[in-house]
């Protein structure tokens, strides 16, 4: 089982990592989006599609960056508490309180699920704006960002299970590494 874990973790790791370090660049095409705006509402006719775009592609911006946020703890946690603790009661934590966010992310899903296929079954939903551009593309974004976010989810809960079991995974491309158990007469950290 515990194999299963490591190969899950690193094939899910890689996975949303990959796709995270290429979506961080999206920040620079909704920022061309926004300046096209701009130049074209100073000097031109202004465009109907470019605010909308932007909205666009700051969701897929979003939900397709949040996997590879949380696999590098860029996520906001309430460090009140949490902050102090050491690894392992942090993973002690963690195993229990994932759960929720795995409840949260299944009906998410369900509902993201649900949306683009009424958005696809009545004739291709359309935005309300006048520039009216079809709605399921963006939504199959959100629903693909909230499925990899899910998987990821499950990464982190197994990766704090293999933490509590005595494994840790290591920096280099999440490979597991056994930690040592620490030796109480070491004096590291202590001057003489």
């Amino acid at each position: 089982m515990t194999g299963a874990m490591k190969a899950y973790v690193r094939v899910v790791d890689r996975g949303n990592r990959m796709l995270g370090r290429v979506v961080m660049y999206g920040i620079f095409v909704m920022m061309g989006i926004l300046f096209y705006s701009s130049v074209s509402k100073t000097f031109f006719v202004p465009s109907l599609w470019t605010l909308e775009m932007a909205q666009f592609a700051m969701v897929a911006y979003y939900i397709l960056g949040g996997p590879y946020a949380m696999q590098m703890g860029a996520n906001v946690r309430m460090d009140l508490l949490y902050g102090e603790w050491d690894d392992r009661k942090k993973s002690q934590v963690d195993v229990i309180t994932v759960f929720f966010l795995i409840v949260y992310l299944c009906f998410l899903l369900w509902g993201g699920w649900d949306s683009l296929m009424y958005s696809l079954d009545y004739g291709g939903e359309r935005s309300s704006s006048a520039w009216r551009p079809y709605i399921w593309p963006i939504k199959t974004i959100m629903v693909v960002g909230i499925f990899l976010m899910l998987l990821q989810t499950i990464s982190e809960l197994f990766k704090d299970i293999l933490r509590l079991k005595g494994h840790d995974m290591g920096e280099k491309d999440n490979e597991p590494v056994h930690m040592a158990p620490e030796d109480p007469t070491s004096d590291k950290g202590h001057r003489g």
